[in-house]
């Protein structure tokens, strides 16, 4: 017989979530306000409702909210775990196939180094830090600095659209191009971290088959599942039904999902593939994105982004000597594998500055990968607030920068034309 909650853990629940909903919002759009990404104020909420801040001064408050009822608190956490597959889901809407195709060739150079240095970089410096920083009980030397190397290479492509809408260099050549670096990074990146999930979970022989199972099902999904996707969305739309269009896509989510956690990979993989081949449906239209992305965006993903927070003592974890190695690491190993692959495409020197800081911008899709990690025990809580740390400083500084030196060869582009 499946229990239940008690008209009290349901109470309890309520009440976690709507706490920390309202602030999540409130401080998210605070950071909007002043031109920032929201999910560094849904962080933040989480730090002023979990232990570092809460937790530390008003205890009673904390536990009374938090811990009073374990089964509510797990139900919250739950959901905030479907926040997770669904923004990977709309996450996947962003990568434009046929862009790839089109503009694949000029983009591969910036694609290429900006995920080939970061990873080298990455590797060696956790395999070189390894007793210093990154070991622990249950981890493992290479695995970690395999996902080090992985967690450095992904880029932030929601906050690079952003930054080119700013710019309004988005349809633009270089826009695209630099768009669709990122797709191809956070699509390898992603591929990479499944395979490193299964190594993970698979000492014998048989993981390198596991492994293989995986990439099958990625370029499955790329190729004959997402005509089949395609096929079944068609179906759905007839007589104009949105909502009939949308459950399909949540349902065919949630079903690749499944797989991926059944081959042994976690499911935002197998969500992030779907979104890929969902968003490239002529069937699915805008309009059904901006449904989803709303909801997700405003509703289920703040829950996610502020759970990180919660889960953490930001104050008594905090190493300042972690923190400040792998924001120096994440930092040039970007910037300098993206600036030299920019320079190969034939950009001018403003230009491949501006896309390299464009590129070194981390977000949503990196602490959903270092939160990942800390639960699988490949990285510690140190090293996983050091990659928070690194994704909201990376966030802040992508921007003006890259904004102040594609300036300087396009001075025609005044600021109050780009905001």
């Amino acid at each position: 017989m499946v229990a239940k909650l008690l008209s009290g853990e349901v109470l309890h629940f309520l009440i976690i979530v709507t706490v920390v909903l309202v602030l999540a919002r409130i401080l998210g759009e605070l950071c909007r306000k002043f031109k920032q990404p929201a999910i560094i104020g849904e962080i933040v909420a989480g730090i002023i409702l979990g232990p570092t801040l809460l937790g530390t001064y008003w205890p009673s408050m904390f536990s009374n909210i938090f811990l009073a009822s374990p089964r509510a608190y797990g139900s919250f956490d739950g959901l905030a775990n479907v926040g997770i597959i669904l923004l990977m889901f709309i996450a996947g809407f962003e990568v434009d196939i046929k862009q790839i195709r089109r503009d694949g060739k000029q983009a591969a150079a910036i694609s290429l180094t900006g995920i080939i240095f970061p990873f080298i970089i990455g590797f060696a410096a956790a395999w070189f830090f390894y007793q210093r920083i990154f070991s622990n009980n249950e981890s493992n030397q290479f695995i970690t600095s395999m996902f080090f190397g992985t967690a450095l290479s992904i880029t932030a492509l929601s906050v690079i659209t952003k930054i080119l809408m700013d710019l309004n260099i988005l349809k633009s050549k270089i826009g695209n191009i630099v768009l669709t670096s990122a797709m191809i990074d956070d699509f390898l990146g992603w591929v990479l971290f499944s395979i490193i999930m299964q190594m993970m979970h698979s000492k014998d022989q048989g993981s390198w088959t596991a492994v293989a199972e995986v990439l099958l099902f990625a370029v499955f999904m790329v190729t004959i599942g997402r005509w089949g996707v395609n096929k079944m969305l068609f179906v759905a739309q007839k007589n104009l039904k949105i909502g009939r269009v949308i459950t399909l896509a949540i349902c065919l989510c949630f079903i690749s999902a499944i797989i991926t956690e059944y081959l042994g990979v976690r499911g935002v993989f197998g969500a992030f593939l779907m979104g890929v081949a969902v968003g490239d449906s002529e069937y699915f239209t805008e309009r059904h994105k901006l449904i989803l992305h709303q909801f997700t965006v405003n509703i289920i993903a703040p829950l996610f982004f502020a759970s990180v927070g919660l889960r953490l003592n930001f104050i008594s974890n905090f190493n300042l000597e972690v923190v400040t190695i792998i924001l120096a690491i994440a930092c040039i190993a970007k910037l300098l594998g993206a600036g030299i692959g920019s320079r190969i495409s034939g950009m001018n020197k403003n230009e491949s500055i501006a896309v390299a800081f464009g590129m070194n911008a981390r977000g949503s899709q990196e602490i959903v990968l270092g939160l990942l990690a800390l639960q699988a025990k490949i990285i510690d809580e140190k090293v996983f607030e050091g990659l928070v740390v690194m994704t909201v400083v990376t966030v802040i500084i992508s921007g003006p920068i890259m904004k102040y030196y594609f300036l300087k060869d396009n001075p025609e582009m005044a600021p109050s034309e780009m905001d």
